[in-house]
């Protein structure tokens, strides 16, 4: 991690690196048996791969604030929210990030990029909207620790796999119809089993960082609560947006959802996730994190 005011986390890097490990293996098996199914086409699978990782890896911010609907904003346009990452940056010694805004009533905010350089931090309207002064800066904050931890970029890594799972095995038909030369034996199989490997590897890549996940969201709370002194201030923001969430059109939660990764507090519709497939840890669980380092400072 780059040198910053937030307190290091040894537990979060640990399981990086460990997860990170898991993954590696998990890709160079997959690799492994496209490349003894599909015998001469492992060159192009190895180009396949190797492109989109490069493109998904560099391009990461570009798309992760596309997708979101996230615009760049200039302090003259954001003075606030621009105001509040000046002051936190400056608490961590850490450089600025761009700094976006998303027109979603849904109330939340992300941060995104590779590293400190290419980092972005986006809020949304209905969270300016939403929160007061001293809630905004703790969920500032908490994205500015994911980008501290570089744990954006890992995330972002460890998702790939999930990705090129689904990817490949379309590539992988098609190229195992075209060696074949039409419908064989020897086509058949490959239709069921690189689908079932493929599944299989989506399945363990999905589980590992959803494990990864509630663990970094833990983390960030953990650190933007001590960077700031006000663990009380995040906490009352967790609570206000997951509260509110219940009054977000069901269209614009179902628009959020598949960003919750990403989010400072997934954008939910009321239905009960179970706690292994969720990217976020329970509101309880942070929630009584907080109350621990609010004693250990000695604060309300």
């Amino acid at each position: 991690m780059a040198q910053t005011r937030y307190a290091p986390d040894r537990g979060l890097t640990r399981r990086m690196v460990f997860t990170m490990f898991l993954i590696g293996l998990l890709y160079v098996a997959f690799m492994g048996v496209l490349i003894a199914l599909l015998g001469k086409a492992w060159p192009l699978i190895l180009l396949f791969t190797g492109g989109m990782f490069i493109a998904q890896f560099w391009f990461s911010d570009r798309i992760a604030a596309y997708s979101m609907g996230a615009r760049e904003v200039t302090p003259e346009q954001a003075p606030e929210l621009h105001g509040a990452i000046d002051r936190l940056c400056a608490l961590a010694d850490m450089p600025k990030p761009r700094v976006a805004i998303a027109d979603s009533d849904v109330p939340n905010a992300f941060a995104t990029g590779r590293n400190q350089k290419k980092a972005l931090v986006c809020a949304t309207t209905g969270l300016l909207r939403r929160l007061e002064p001293e809630e905004l800066d703790g969920v500032l904050a908490h994205e500015l620790s994911h980008v501290a931890h570089r744990d954006v970029a890992v995330m972002t890594f460890a998702s790939f796999l999930g990705v090129l799972a689904g990817s490949l095995t379309r590539m992988a038909l098609w190229s195992g119809m075209m060696r074949g030369g039409g419908r064989n034996n020897n086509t058949a199989i490959l239709a069921l089993i690189i689908p079932l490997v493929s599944v299989v590897v989506y399945v363990i890549s999905f589980l590992l960082t959803r494990l990864l996940s509630r663990y970094r969201e833990l983390s960030a709370d953990r650190g933007a609560a001590l960077l700031t002194g006000r663990p009380s201030a995040l906490a009352a923001a967790l609570t206000k947006i997951t509260g509110q969430m219940s009054q977000i059109p069901t269209r614009d939660l179902r628009q959020a959802e598949p960003f919750n990764a990403f989010f400072f507090a997934p954008a939910v519709s009321g239905q009960s996730f179970s706690k292994l497939l969720s990217s976020h840890p329970t509101l309880e669980q942070r929630l009584d994190q907080l109350s621990r380092i609010s004693r250990d400072l000695g604060r309300p």
